[in-house]
């Protein structure tokens, strides 16, 4: 059989495009955060990770400029050759001293920090262990290690501990976990969790990044619930409230310097460019003198879900600014997104296989900057919309 014959097999893309309901690459032709412009069309952008609004403040585009004016436009080399600034280590130790650890490392996207961090670890005769709901960088991490892989029911930490019980004592160990789950906008029960890892002897990793900026006073996840001490590894990603691009892992000094020395992904990537490291680092001075901002987006995640409930949605377990409105069919989901791009409001279509197909939602999520007004307006075009095509009362 011909490699390429599934390529020309493939046709769901090409009949949602004919039938009008393909909601997928859509190029903006202009962004200033909760708004964007599609062509002539403006929408009310809900769809975005840019939780704190960061993307358009002054100072995080001042910082890129001069980062660019200054060092140019690239690297144009890996963190191991050519390709470290003092801007990237400056970005560490605030990263360190931000999350409350002793050390931190910076790659060029969050999707590779994943990879990594559990392929450098995770070696033969060891086994890291993920929640079914962990993100893809997450399970692709798994795929690259040499260890083998275990998973257990979302958030079922009993189910959890009977897998780590079946597991040899004397071998490495690690679960890893979202903070903060893409989809679901639910919270991992990080001071349930920690006690059945330590009872096992696994590390624990989690990935905060839809966390970062939003919980524990930004810090994330084990600040929330105050247990920075027991979480062994978080990463964290730039691509959402630090409005820039890249990643990092966090940790203990000799863990971090054995990743920094054995991630694939880290040796044989170009390094953060310039601007992306000098955008991370003003976001988080804005973080650290702003905290309104943080408040406010939960404040608005708290609005928001209370809304979609009061009109008949259902939100699932969400408690943070990622709202899924589950909707539970992949048809009706496509109908529902191109309904509300029509009338102004941009959300994200998820489906099956991301999803299983009774839990096809609209992933919508929120910014610090989103006036009362756009809410407003997205609640009452999501009630018409809802009415419209019978998807609530």
């Amino acid at each position: 059989m011909d490699l390429f014959e599934k390529c020309r097999q493939y046709t769901a893309a090409r009949d949602a495009k004919a039938a009008g309901l393909y909601p997928y690459f859509i190029p903006l032709t202009d962004s200033e955060g909760t708004d964007v412009t599609v062509g002539d069309h403006r929408l009310i952008m809900i769809g975005s990770n840019n939780y704190l609004g960061l993307t358009t403040h002054p100072k995080v585009r001042q910082a890129a400029i001069e980062a660019t004016r200054r060092y140019g436009t690239s690297c144009t080399g890996s963190r191991f050759l050519n390709g470290t600034l003092e801007l990237h280590l400056e970005l560490e130790r605030r990263l360190a001293a931000f999350m409350g650890t002793e050390a931190a490392l910076v790659f060029s996207t969050g999707y590779q920090t994943n990879l990594g961090t559990i392929s450098a670890l995770v070696g033969r005769g060891d086994f890291v262990i993920t929640d079914k709901e962990d993100h893809a960088s997450i399970v692709d991490g798994c795929r690259l290690a040499f260890g083998e892989t275990r998973r257990f029911r979302h958030g079922d930490l009993a189910h959890l501990d009977r897998v780590l019980a079946n597991l040899p004592e004397d071998v490495g160990k690690m679960v890893v976990v979202d903070g903060v789950f893409s989809m679901g906008g639910d919270v991992a029960s990080l001071p349930d969790l920690v006690p059945v890892c330590q009872k096992y002897g696994a590390r624990l990793m989690v990935d905060d990044a839809h966390s970062i900026g939003v919980l524990g006073g930004g810090r994330g996840t084990a600040a929330h619930f105050g247990v920075t001490d027991q979480v062994d590894l978080t990463m964290g990603t730039f691509s959402k409230s630090f409005a820039s691009l890249g990643g990092f892992i966090a940790g203990a000094a000799d863990v971090i310097h054995y990743i920094q020395h054995n991630a694939r992904s880290l040796i044989f990537s170009a390094s953060m460019p310039p601007s992306n490291a000098a955008a991370a680092l003003a976001a988080l001075d804005v973080m650290e003198t702003e905290p309104e901002r943080i408040a406010r987006v939960n404040q608005i995640g708290e609005r928001m879900r209370a809304g979609f409930r009061e009109l008949g949605f259902n939100v699932g377990m969400s408690e943070t600014p990622i709202i899924p409105i589950i909707i539970g069919d992949n048809t009706a989901t496509f109908k529902a997104w191109r309904s509300l791009y029509e009338a102004g409001v941009y959300t994200n279509p998820v489906i099956s296989p991301a999803v299983p197909p009774e839990l096809a939602l609209l992933r919508t999520s929120y910014m610090a900057t989103h006036t009362d007004e756009q809410l407003d307006r997205v609640l009452e075009t999501f009630a018409n919309v809802g009415r419209a095509l019978d998807l609530i009362a």
